[in-house]
C-alpha cells in the first residue's frame, strides 16, 4: 500500500490573478512564480509551493499529497485510472501520478520535488507562563501584518458518495482514521479525519477530511502560521483589509487547532491554524456526535456567512 506523507499543493481556477495575489499575499503567503496563466504561492517552509491559481471560471482544480519514494509513484500508477508518471512542469519539478477520486476531484502523488530556500519567520519572543518564565528584561512584541503562513495542513472535501469516497482514500493512500463523525445510528459514519501514516513519527490529527453531508465539493484548506499572536495578528491585518471572515477565532475539540477562517475573492475558504495534536500509528479512531466535531474549547465555530 501507499502511505502519503503529507500534502504538496491545492489548485484553483480564478479570472484575475492580479487581485488573488492581493488577497493571498494578505493572508501572509509569497509569491513562488507568476505566468500569463498561472499563479504559484509558497509559505515560509521549503516547499516550492503549495497555492496554484490558474486562469480560469471560478473553482476548485485539485489536490496533491507528496509520497516518500519512486517506488510509490510506480505502485501508484496501478491505481484504477492512474496516469503514467510523468514530469512536474511547475516550480520545484519533480514527477508525478495523476488520477481522480470517485468524485471527479483531481487528485496527484508526486515525489522528488526540489526544496525551495527557507523564509526565516517573524516570531515572537518566548512565553512567560507558570512555573517557565524564560522572557525576562524584554518586552514582548508581536509583529504587525499579515499571519506569515508556513505550509499547507490539510484539505477537506465534502463528497456525494461518502462510502465509496471515503474508502478510496484510505485503501489508495493508506491514510489512517483519526476520529469520526457519526450521525443518528452510532454506526452512521458521516466525516472521517484522516492522517498520514508516518509508523511511530507523529503526524497531524489530520491532513484530510472526507465529509458526507452538505453540498458535493471544496469545503476548505488549512495553512499553518507560527503560533496564537499569529492568528490574531493576522485576523486583524485581514479585517483592516476589508476581507471576508467567515469563522473563529477558536480551538477546535477535534484537531486541538486555534483556528481563523476566511473566504477568498471567489468563495473559497481558506483557514490559518496553529498548536494542533499530533499522533503516531498507535492511536486509535474514536467516534463522534456533530457537537463534539463542530465543538470548541474557547471562541466560536459559528458562521458568519
Amino acid at each position: 500500500m501507499i502511505k502519503v506523507a503529507d500534502l504538496a499543493w491545492v489548485r484553483f481556477t480564478a479570472p484575475d490573478l492580479d487581485e488573488m495575489e492581493r488577497f493571498l499575499l494578505e493572508f501572509g503567503m509569497v509569491r513562488a512564480e507568476r505566468t500569463d496563466e498561472a499563479l504559484y504561492m509558497r509559505g515560509s517552509d521549503p516547499d516550492a509551493w503549495i497555492h496554484e491559481t490558474r486562469l480560469g471560471e471560478p473553482g476548485f482544480a485539485g489536490l496533491a499529497f507528496d509520497v516518500d519514494s519512486e517506488s510509490d509513484l510506480e505502485a501508484a500508477t496501478q491505481i484504477d485510472g492512474a496516469s503514467a508518471i510523468e514530469l512536474v512542469t511547475e516550480p520545484g519539478g519533480g514527477r508525478r501520478v495523476r488520477m481522480t477520486d470517485p468524485d471527479g476531484v483531481p487528485v496527484e502523488l508526486v515525489h522528488g520535488r526540489a526544496p525551495a530556500e527557507s523564509i526565516p519567520m517573524q516570531s515572537t519572543l518566548p512565553l512567560n507562563v507558570q512555573g517557565a518564565t524564560p522572557r525576562v528584561g524584554a518586552r514582548q512584541v508581536v509583529p504587525k501584518g499579515p499571519a506569515q503562513v508556513k505550509r499547507l495542513g490539510h484539505v477537506v472535501v465534502v463528497s456525494g458518495d461518502f462510502a465509496t469516497t471515503s474508502a478510496w482514500y484510505e485503501a489508495n493512500l493508506g491514510f489512517l482514521r483519526s476520529d469520526e463523525m457519526v450521525l443518528g445510528d452510532p454506526d452512521n459514519v458521516v466525516l472521517v479525519f484522516f492522517r498520514c501514516d508516518r509508523g511511530s513519527r507523529p503526524a497531524d490529527h489530520h491532513t484530510f477530511l472526507c465529509v458526507g453531508v452538505g453540498e458535493p465539493g471544496f469545503e476548505h484548506a488549512a495553512f499553518e502560521v507560527h503560533d496564537i499572536d499569529a492568528v490574531m495578528a493576522g485576523h486583524d491585518h485581514l479585517k483592516g483589509a476589508g476581507r471576508d471572515h467567515l469563522m473563529g477565532i477558536g480551538r477546535h475539540f477535534l484537531g486541538g487547532q486555534v483556528f481563523d477562517y476566511w473566504k477568498d475573492p471567489w468563495g473559497h475558504t481558506v483557514e490559518h491554524f496553529t498548536d494542533g495534536d499530533l499522533f503516531d500509528d498507535s492511536h486509535k479512531p474514536e467516534r463522534h456526535e456533530p457537537q463534539v466535531v463542530l465543538g470548541t474549547h474557547w471562541g466560536s465555530a459559528a458562521r458568519e456567512s
